[in-house]
């Protein structure tokens, strides 16, 4: 039954209120949902949850509304809780405070992550008290609920903030029920009234026929937007190829008319052709868009940026002096790039350990002649390649020793810690006391840091390994064979024979050898990379050559148990 139809007496009603990142458009993301049960004018059951952000917070934000950097690392991701906002809306009907401002992060939230929205009848408690309370002038909710005698036990969260709409909905609501027998007569009572003389209102373009959808499966890949010709307008992937493809042709009608190229929808007015390539897996489809973008250009995604939080610990050798930095992606050409880590500020913290421990630049690719040491060189921190009297070698070394820690032979944490004991016994053996307290101060800084450090502690190109991508919601797997950091190969998990034997092709490839990554696969290396260190699929390490039938089988059997 059309919720709309329902009596407003015995309809069901949620009150919702969203906390945002406070960024505008495409960059508006979701931080935490707030949900109240309201039936029979009565509080009954609430809902919240925190929502993992693709962008990091402001410092400003994080003031407004308590919600820190912290919380919403740990919280899970919108593919994770929207489902269950979308159950508890399902038959009801809506409650918000600034209702346009809820239903949009909500809707945008759902597209963002390829899942339907339910358009559910929404009332706005804005508009109620403007109609039975036109004498409070302040509509802001902590005072509309002071004007009403309606207690705020909190302001600036999901859920005090939506406990308190729908205490404000509830005061409020024997006046509608007077006025309005039906949802759909009280969602129109509450609309925009009608002036007594109004411009003319514009034409509305007529709505252009989507093409057919029915096609399209509901498994991992990507979809494209052709035109007439056949041409490429748009690529893009999800984890449900028919439920996010439909999501473009539902997009707000703002959406539809930018022309700046940022977002997809205005793509689907020309779009004649919806064409799709399945994949097993999220990655799978990831991997396929990237190529698919690179090979075709399309015009719709020449706009569109990256959002995730990784950062790499990277080292470029081809210069004399090489040092350490931290970057978005790994490095090209001859290089090695640590990671990928959760954060840049961590990534930086353990960047001036190693360099700091290392004795190696803390200046930069470009260095400056120098008559004296500098200050680092004055500590004993740097061995001052600067003043021009080092050999090159002798600091590449330095460089060797530095790197080799996350070659993948050994846990580098491990390592880095075991080489700090050996230098506090070292200085302590040789009754250095002041630098052995201060290796040991900063053992228990590295080892602060390491603990809460997420993320890969392992260059790129170390470690070959075959991944296997799950699909989403079937027993179905994306073989993905990972040598030197780059994809040697990747498609539907084969038979073992054809799995040992791609396995082998794969090994004897020359890919990523001594960490050399042309430049323009840093792009799949970034994404592939960020993809398993985020979600942690089943591995099989190929340090030690093609993997045995018994090893494998053993895979097969952990991924069954799991």
């Amino acid at each position: 039954m059309d919720p709309g139809d329902l009596s407003l007496a015995t309809a069901e009603y949620l009150a919702v209120d969203v906390e945002t990142n406070g960024l505008g458009g495409e960059r508006c993301e979701l931080t935490e949902v707030g949900a109240v049960l309201v039936g029979g004018g009565e509080l009954h059951d609430t809902w919240e949850s925190l929502v993992r952000t693709a962008q990091p917070l402001s410092r400003g934000i994080e003031r407004f509304t308590g919600i820190t950097q912290d919380m919403i690392d740990s919280a899970p991701v919108p593919e994770a809780v929207l489902p269950g906002v979308a159950d508890l809306m399902a038959g009801r009907v809506l409650v918000a405070h600034n209702a346009s401002f809820d239903t949009r992060v909500l809707r945008q939230a759902f597209e963002r992550s390829g899942l339907y929205w339910p358009a559910p009848p929404v009332l706005c408690t804005v508009a109620l008290s403007r109609r039975f309370a036109p004498l409070v002038r302040q509509r802001k909710l902590g005072l509309l609920a002071g004007a009403l005698g309606i207690e705020v036990e909190g302001a600036h969260r999901a859920l005090p903030d939506a406990l308190t709409c729908a205490r404000i909905f509830c005061a409020l609501f024997p006046k509608l029920c007077a006025a309005a027998g039906s949802v759909r007569e009280a969602i129109a009572l509450l609309g925009p009234r009608r002036a007594g003389r109004r411009a003319p209102r514009r034409k509305r373009r007529p709505i252009q026929e989507r093409p057919d959808l029915s096609a399209l499966p509901e498994d991992p890949g990507v979809y494209i937007f052709r035109d007439e010709r056949g041409r490429p307008l748009y690529v893009g992937k999800s984890v449900s190829l028919r439920t996010r493809a439909r999501s473009h042709f539902c997009a707000p009608s703002a959406a539809r008319g930018d022309t700046s190229g940022h977002h997809p929808s205005q793509w689907t007015e020309r779009a004649e052709v919806v064409d799709y390539r399945p994949t097993n897996s999220e990655l799978g489809a990831l991997v396929l868009e990237n190529r698919l973008i690179k090979q075709w250009q399309p015009p719709g995604n020449r706009h569109l940026k990256r959002t995730d939080r990784w950062a790499y610990v990277r080292c470029r050798l081809d210069i004399p002096y090489p040092v350490l930095e931290v970057s978005g992606e790994p490095a090209a050409g001859r290089a090695v790039s640590i990671g990928p880590l959760r954060g840049r500020r961590p990534a930086t913290e353990l960047a001036d350990h190693l360099t700091s421990l290392f004795r190696l630049r803390h200046c930069g690719r470009s260095m400056k002649r120098r008559d004296h040491p500098s200050i680092y060189g004055q500590m004993g921190r740097c061995c001052s390649p600067c003043l021009g009297d080092l050999d090159p070698n002798a600091y590449r070394r330095q460089v060797d020793a530095a790197l080799a820690l996350f070659d993948g032979s050994e846990t580098a944490e491990d390592l880095l810690l075991s080489d700090l004991d050996r230098r506090i016994a070292q200085a302590s053996g040789s009754r250095h006391y002041e630098s052995a307290a201060a290796l040991s101060r900063r053992r228990e800084r590295l080892a602060e840091l390491l603990d809460r450090l997420g993320g890969v502690l392992r260059a790129v190109h170390a470690d070959p390994r075959l991944v296997l991508a799950p699909h989403p919601t079937k027993k179905r797997f994306d073989a993905f064979w990972i040598i030197g950091g780059r994809v040697a190969d990747w498609g539907p998990v084969p038979p073992l024979k054809e799995l040992q034997a791609r396995t082998a092709s794969a090994l004897g490839e020359p890919l990523g050898r001594g960490g050399t990554v042309p430049a323009e696969e840093i792009d799949e290396l970034r994404i592939v990379s960020s993809w398993v260190a985020e979600h942690e699929p089943p591995q099989l390490s190929l340090a030690e050559g093609a993997p045995s039938a018994e090893r494998v089988r053993r895979l097969a059997r952990e991924v069954d148990a799991g």
